[in-house]
Protein backbone atom coordinates (compact mmCIF):
# COMPACT_ATOMS: atom_id res chain seq x y z
CA UNK A 1 0.00 0.00 0.00
CA UNK A 2 1.82 3.32 -0.95
CA UNK A 3 -0.78 5.65 0.86
CA UNK A 4 -0.72 6.59 4.46
CA UNK A 5 -3.84 8.92 6.86
CA UNK A 6 -1.89 11.26 8.74
CA UNK A 7 -3.86 14.01 11.63
CA UNK A 8 -2.59 16.35 13.89
CA UNK A 9 -2.02 14.87 17.46
CA UNK A 10 -3.49 16.70 20.23
CA UNK A 11 0.14 17.96 21.48
CA UNK A 12 0.83 19.69 18.12
CA UNK A 13 2.51 16.18 16.39
CA UNK A 14 1.43 14.22 13.68
CA UNK A 15 -0.28 10.39 13.79
CA UNK A 16 0.25 8.43 11.17
CA UNK A 17 -2.11 5.22 10.07
CA UNK A 18 -0.65 2.64 7.97
CA UNK A 19 -3.90 0.40 6.65
CA UNK A 20 -2.88 -3.47 6.46
CA UNK A 21 -3.02 -5.30 3.38
CA UNK A 22 -5.71 -7.31 4.94
CA UNK A 23 -7.80 -4.69 5.84
CA UNK A 24 -7.68 -3.36 2.17
CA UNK A 25 -8.81 -6.75 0.78
CA UNK A 26 -12.68 -5.73 1.55
CA UNK A 27 -12.12 -1.61 3.13
CA UNK A 28 -11.29 1.40 1.61
CA UNK A 29 -8.33 3.82 3.09
CA UNK A 30 -11.16 6.22 3.75
CA UNK A 31 -13.40 3.80 5.91
CA UNK A 32 -10.22 3.19 7.80
CA UNK A 33 -9.90 6.95 8.01
CA UNK A 34 -13.36 7.34 9.35
CA UNK A 35 -13.17 4.30 11.88
CA UNK A 36 -9.51 5.64 13.04
CA UNK A 37 -9.07 8.87 12.99
CA UNK A 38 -10.47 10.77 16.35
CA UNK A 39 -13.56 12.71 15.98
CA UNK A 40 -13.85 15.79 14.71
CA UNK A 41 -9.78 15.36 14.01
CA UNK A 42 -9.20 16.74 10.40
CA UNK A 43 -6.81 14.27 8.15
CA UNK A 44 -5.12 13.77 5.00
CA UNK A 45 -4.65 10.67 3.01
CA UNK A 46 -0.69 10.74 1.33
CA UNK A 47 1.48 8.76 -0.43
CA UNK A 48 4.28 7.21 1.27
CA UNK A 49 6.95 9.18 -0.30
CA UNK A 50 5.10 12.62 0.89
CA UNK A 51 5.87 11.34 4.91
CA UNK A 52 10.00 11.80 5.57
CA UNK A 53 12.33 8.38 6.06
CA UNK A 54 14.52 10.25 8.71
CA UNK A 55 12.54 9.88 11.71
CA UNK A 56 15.55 11.82 13.66
CA UNK A 57 13.31 14.84 13.95
CA UNK A 58 10.02 13.10 13.90
CA UNK A 59 8.83 15.17 16.89
CA UNK A 60 9.55 17.90 14.71
CA UNK A 61 6.45 17.45 12.01
CA UNK A 62 4.12 18.84 11.30
CA UNK A 63 0.51 18.77 10.16
CA UNK A 64 -1.10 21.72 7.89
CA UNK A 65 -4.40 21.79 6.22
Amino acid sequence: MTKRIIYPTDNGGVAIIVPSSEYLVEHTIEELAAKDVPAGKPYKIVDVADIPSDRTFRNAWEYTA
